[in-house]
């Protein structure tokens, strides 16, 4: 083991600043919720549709019970990956500044390390070909939001949610939107017909959330930056519906049946720290590691391109 890997220190408390870190943009968690498994490669299993096959379950005095055949389980490989950022903390401007540069050095790379993660996420549920066929939509023309006098979001939202149920038995309790999405539908004439008697002038994401009838709302508004310092949304204008297993007590599991996980080694976000040029630099080094998956496609649905390409 060389001199550097001696002086790498995991550091605790920076390691538990950086597990409880939370960006108000980022939404990454509410559609693929974060999932620990022990190894960073693996088999993820997929389970079929047992549960929604009808049998007869009557039984007999003295017969035997009705034994239900196990389908085929179906299976998909993860290989985790690694991700880091580290910053750099001189010992000069440690002492003359009145905050704790460590603590923001922390901020800085895991926020790096979070946005990446989001900006895997929302391509991964943008991208039409993640969906089967009958779970996507893209509109053109008339059909797009920004259309407002001849679309309708409400009844695209209605066939989507129907498109899910009819595959796993169950509603969509989970709606994201981009933020261009989100400022479409607040000017929308059919959400705002909806809402001309409510108390608030303006739709909110809980007005949303009672119109369309769904559990969970979310709005990606976290930016991304260019080389050029050009920036984008990270989430565009999309609106995707998902089935995502509700939080509990003892975490989630990759065997509950959901749309996608952040599959994460167990123990992980952390937070190291080692020197340089001869301790006058302190490096702290934020690492993940994790993969962004979807898991049941069936248990989502996008609604791709709602708004028209700016003139």
């Amino acid at each position: 083991m060389g001199r550097l890997e001696t002086l790498r220190v995991v550091d605790p408390v920076l390691t538990e600043l950086a597990r409880g870190y939370s960006n108000a943009n980022f939404i990454l968690e509410a559609l693929f919720p974060t999932a620990l498994i022990g190894k960073e490669a693996g088999i993820i299993p997929i389970f079929p549709k047992e549960a929604f096959k009808l049998i007869n379950t009557k039984r007999a005095i003295r017969a035997k019970s009705n034994r239900i055949s196990p389908e085929g389980r179906s299976s998909t490989d993860v290989v985790l990956e690694e991700h880091d950022a580290e910053y750099p903390v001189d010992y000069r401007e440690a002492a003359e500044d009145v905050f704790p540069l460590e603590s923001y050095a922390t901020d800085v790379a895991t926020s790096m390390v979070a946005l990446e993660a989001e900006k895997d996420g929302a391509d991964l549920a943008s991208d039409p070909d993640t969906y089967p066929t009958g779970s996507k939509v893209t509109l053109t023309g008339n059909d797009q939001w920004s259309s407002s006098d001849t679309s309708n979001p409400i009844s695209d939202v209605r066939e989507g949610m129907e498109a899910v149920r009819s595959k796993i038995g169950r509603y969509p309790n989970t709606m994201v939107l981009g933020a261009s999405c989100f400022k479409t539908l607040q000017d929308h004439p059919k959400i705002l017909a909806r809402i001309q008697y409510a108390m608030k002038g303006i739709v909110t994401p809980e007005l949303l959330k009672e119109i369309f009838d769904i559990q969970n709302l979310v709005i990606g508004k976290a930016v991304w930056a260019a080389d050029d310092d050009t920036m984008s949304d990270v989430w565009g204008d999309v609106c995707i519906l998902a089935w995502v297993p509700p939080a509990s007590a003892s975490g989630r599991s990759y065997y509950d049946p959901s749309f996608g996980y952040r599959l994460r080694k167990r123990g992980q976000p952390v937070v190291d720290k080692y020197e340089e040029n001869g301790g006058k630099l302190t490096i702290v080094r934020s690492t993940d590691i994790y993969k962004v998956k979807v898991v049941g496609s069936d248990a989502g649905y996008l609604i791709n391109d709602v708004n028209a390409p700016a003139a």
